[in-house]
């Protein structure tokens, strides 16, 4: 790898904390900063602001850890702020610690050039130095870490063109994927929301020569999140107004609907919460969206269909993954070759004529609560780059079968009713057809996520994810039992694929 290298010139003690937080939010366990610069330079400066970032805790106290050696914090990434000025040789490092904190969090090395040797090749090197009123802060690395970096700093220089430059900026929240968001706060202005999504990396072929990105229709970049957002907030939907964008890098500043959740204050599911999401989805469903949607002038976005190909290749994540986790053992021809013969007929049964804009990760973690507005303004949605034209079944599916929280029976049957309740009110509603298709969009998509959990576990290294699969075995059996799947029930049961596991 090439060394890269990046310089930022820092007017004041101000600049030299904002380059703190940039590398805050850019910081991951196992990175190391290491800092140098004379006495005076700013390096205090700099390391008080990363820290105190990574805390969310503008006060905290942060003293120097010349006498100390190490200084550690439990922050959101736990740092470890290292001195090593009075070493007097590079092995001494090993005495303080440092491969140990590296396991579980960041170090920020102060005096570093006291034991290069034994610093990470992937180190950041960050050195300040005084340039006339002010100092230039260089820094230089190689490898992820420093890619995170440096767009962690393009994302501040975005700031900067939006007229937010001076802005502080704090985690707020990752997900699943590579997105991630900060919420950015300046005097004088609501906070609003830096959205992080970078262009999705497709990875290898799996079929018929395309990624499974491809066939899923998972949105590639920033692109289709401005169309659909923009789309949807012209007829009526909460979604958050975009400030300001950048297509090309994949930085978006938007509008912050809130910070209560649409669980209640124990994580629970409210019955009358989930009602109302419905309803937002009926009178949605109720409106006829265009295919193509504009996303800045000159711009659009053809909005997938949720065709038989990604229905297929999101249920085969059951037999890619769970049943070999499962089984001890990868699935077998013959399994295979059953599955897709039980999914195909049961995916024959699906009327088109219901087919709508389906946001599809429509589920408590993409729903803001605010309790202070009237009517589906309750209600803010902030995840729906990955909408897809298909049935409308599958985001009320997604709804009340939430995966990220039990949903009762009967709350389920409550949200249900009232999606079912709201479409008949607005007249020309086949609710048998809905009924069906409802059915086996919940047996697809928590065939799917049966199969997500335990890809994020065994391949990403996400073991927490594992604690949810009784959950959507139990949705899968409610499901199931509808007499349209009775033969991919049998199927399932026969395999073995309902069974309660111990893991």
């Amino acid at each position: 790898m090439t060394v890269a290298v990046l310089e930022r010139f820092l007017a004041d003690e101000a600049a030299t904390a904002r380059l703190g937080e940039d590398l805050a939010m850019a910081l991951r366990p196992g990175d190391v900063l290491a800092l140098k610069g004379d006495l005076g330079a700013g390096k205090s400066t700099l390391a008080r602001a990363l820290i105190r970032a990574l805390a969310d805790d503008a006060g905290l106290d942060v003293p120097s850890p010349t006498f100390t050696l190490v200084q550690s914090y439990d922050t959101r990434i736990p740092v470890h702020h290292f001195d090593l000025y009075r070493l007097s040789s590079a092995g001494e490092i090993d005495e303080l610690g440092f491969d140990e904190a590296l396991l579980q969090g960041a170090a920020l090395v102060e005096w570093p050039e006291r034991a290069e040797a034994a610093l990470p090749r992937t180190s950041i090197w960050i050195e300040l130095v005084h340039q006339g009123e002010g100092r230039m802060a260089r820094l230089s690395g190689e490898g992820a870490a420093f890619e995170r970096v440096t767009r962690s700093l393009a994302m501040r220089d975005f700031l900067e063109t939006a007229g937010w430059g001076e802005a502080t900026r704090r985690h707020f929240v990752g997900d699943a994927s590579a997105r991630s968001y900060e919420i950015v706060s300046l005097s004088g202005f609501a906070p609003r929301v830096l959205m992080n999504s970078p262009r999705l990396v497709l990875g290898p072929p799996v079929r018929d020569g395309k990624p499974y990105a491809v066939i899923a229709h998972t949105a590639q970049s920033v692109t289709a999140f401005v169309a659909i957002d923009k789309a949807l907030l012209a007829q009526g939907v909460s979604v958050p107004e975009i400030h300001a964008e950048d297509l090309e890098q994949g930085f978006l500043l938007l509008e912050h609907l809130g910070s209560e959740g649409f669980l209640d204050g124990s994580g629970e599911p409210v019955a009358e919460r989930y009602a109302a999401a419905a309803e937002l989805l009926a009178m949605m469903h109720g409106k006829t969206w265009p295919q193509r949607m504009e996303a800045v002038p000159g711009v659009f976005h053809d909005v997938p269909p949720f065709d038989r190909d990604a229905m297929l290749i999101e249920a085969d994540l059951l037999v890619d993954w769970y049943v070999p986790m499962v089984t001890g053992a990868p699935a077998s021809e013959a399994l295979r070759a059953g599955y897709h013969r039980e999914w195909n007929a049961a995916l024959d049964r699906l009327d088109e004529r219901d087919y709508t804009l389906m946001l599809r990760d429509f589920h408590s973690p993409n729903i803001i609560w605010r309790g202070d507005r009237t009517g589906h303004d309750r209600l803010g949605i902030v995840d729906v780059q990955d909408a897809l034209i298909g049935p409308a079944a599958y985001d009320v599916a997604s709804l009340a079968m939430d995966a990220r929280v039990t949903v009762s029976p009967e709350i389920e049957q409550r949200t249900v009713d009232a999606y079912v309740a709201a479409r008949h009110a607005a007249g020309g509603f086949d609710e048998a057809g809905f009924r069906e298709a409802y059915a086996i969009m919940a047996a697809q998509r928590n065939s799917k996520i049966l199969g997500i959990f335990v890809r994020l576990e065994k391949r990403d290294g996400k073991p927490y994810y594992l604690k949810h699969l009784p959950r959507i075995r139990d949705y899968l059996r409610r499901a199931l039992a509808h007499p349209a799947l009775s033969q991919l029930k049998e199927f399932y049961m026969a395999h073995g694929l309902l069974e309660e596991r111990t893991l």
